[in-house]
């Protein structure tokens, strides 16, 4: 991850964290020192040169597919999450720029009043300026992910490699809280992740990943430091690629 100066051999990366990551120990919605807390981790990557965007989830305040089981309009619940999106981004710029980090929020859905519309060379250009770009309202369309997102404009932004935040440090062949023999991955392909439904992202963005050859590193959000350390060469984490 880094080369003999210490400085991070990856010059663009995007960051992917669940809704849920905001929450800290709350059950529902942001808790703003948990956000203020993932800002720093930003700032601690960017100040290494690298370029970063982001994509955040929403199913701290409201998961599409939740909505749709309950009876709602599949459609109407995905736009719903969408929207959801847009509010975490937006608590995520403004605890970017209390670090005094420009930062843009670029929607696939015109919003204009809070957000710019996603316009690729635009949001090239913003982080060829060392700003961050958070990527919100999904892809704009219902039925996909935010890791069909994520991995979607990680492939448009030329990004080097996709960090997944999760809440352990690696991909692991069982959930590791229930299973204390589980099996941490170092390394796993795109065809094991797929073949094993080892849940690292929905089976769309991992398809989207090994067609543009896009590695996805897989570590703890919740390990401070974490996210500079991995660039730095250093930590615990699975990098999921072709052979």
């Amino acid at each position: 991850m880094a080369d003999k100066t210490g400085k991070s051999s990856y010059k663009r990366v995007l960051l992917k964290i669940s809704g849920e990551a905001l929450m800290g120990d709350q059950g529902y919605g942001l808790h703003p020192p948990t956000v203020a807390r993932i800002a720093r981790e930003v700032q601690s990557v960017q100040e290494m040169g690298v370029e970063v965007c982001m994509v955040i989830g929403g199913g701290n305040i409201f998961r599409g597919l939740q909505g749709s089981a309950q009876g709602m309009e599949r459609t109407t619940a995905d736009y719903m999450g969408m929207l959801a999106t847009v509010m975490n981004a937006l608590a995520m710029q403004s605890a970017l720029e209390e670090l005094k980090i420009h930062t843009r929020v670029i929607s696939a859905i015109r919003m204009d009043e809070v957000a710019e519309p996603y316009i690729r060379r635009r949001a090239v250009r913003h982080l060829e300026k060392k700003r961050v770009c958070i990527f919100a309202a999904g892809t704009g369309n219902p039925y996909f992910t935010t890791d069909t997102a994520a991995t979607l404009r990680a492939s448009e932004m030329s990004c080097e490699a996709i960090f997944k935040g999760t809440k352990v440090d690696g991909v692991y062949d069982m959930d590791p809280v229930k299973y204390a023999h589980a099996k941490r991955y170092d390394k796993v392909t795109y065809d094991e992740v797929l073949a094993q439904h080892l849940g690292v992202m929905d089976a769309s963005a991992i398809a989207l990943a090994r067609d543009n050859g896009l590695p996805i590193i897989v570590f703890s959000l919740d390990e401070p430091g974490g996210f500079r350390g991995i660039l730095a060469g250093e930590g615990t984490y699975t990098i999921v690629q072709e052979k």
